[in-house]
């Protein structure tokens, strides 16, 4: 299959290539690949197993078993809630269920207008204002559910 010169996959090519000889090159394509475009395609399997001599069968489980990488175009917001221990002493674990029912989605998932997706971290590294999120690279502290669905509202009407 042939990559068009102005699609979002073609740096694709030149990622596997300079990146293909490198031993145990596939992470780092799949890395470098979702970095540029987002996530990974199926035409970029597809010209990864080729450049690998693989199968894209063998290409698409590396992609499932890491749950980090997509194989769909993201959400526009990435919400990730913080897990470790100190945000779940801080109520985290009660900010999920909040945040799963106010999305209507659950981890791993995207709302149907594909503006949000929530996926779980384990640590933030800013224990010390937990319970923390992450939208996007921005980084939220002492979150409660009032304060998760303003903040929702925020980003989405500063970044419009």
């Amino acid at each position: 299959m042939k990559i068009e010169f102005s699609s979002p996959l073609s740096n694709v090519e030149n990622i596997i290539d300079s990146l293909k000889n490198k031993e145990g090159s596939l992470l780092p394509i799949l890395h470098a690949i979702q970095k540029e475009v987002g996530y990974i395609a199926p035409q970029a399997i597809e010209r990864i197993a080729i450049k690998l001599k693989q199968t894209p069968a063998e290409i698409h489980g590396v992609i499932s078993f890491y749950h980090q990488f997509r194989t769909s175009p993201p959400a526009k917001y990435k919400i990730q809630i913080c897990r470790a221990e100190a945000c779940q002493s801080r109520g985290s674990r009660q900010l999920e269920v909040h945040a799963k029912s106010f999305l209507n989605i659950d981890y791993h998932q995207m709302t149907s207008d594909k503006k949000f997706s929530l996926d779980s971290v384990y640590c933030l590294g800013n224990c010390a204002t937990g319970p923390n999120i992450r939208i996007n690279d921005d980084l939220y502290g002492r979150i409660s559910n009032e304060k998760f669905e303003q903040v929702l509202s925020n980003v989405d009407r500063e970044l419009k």
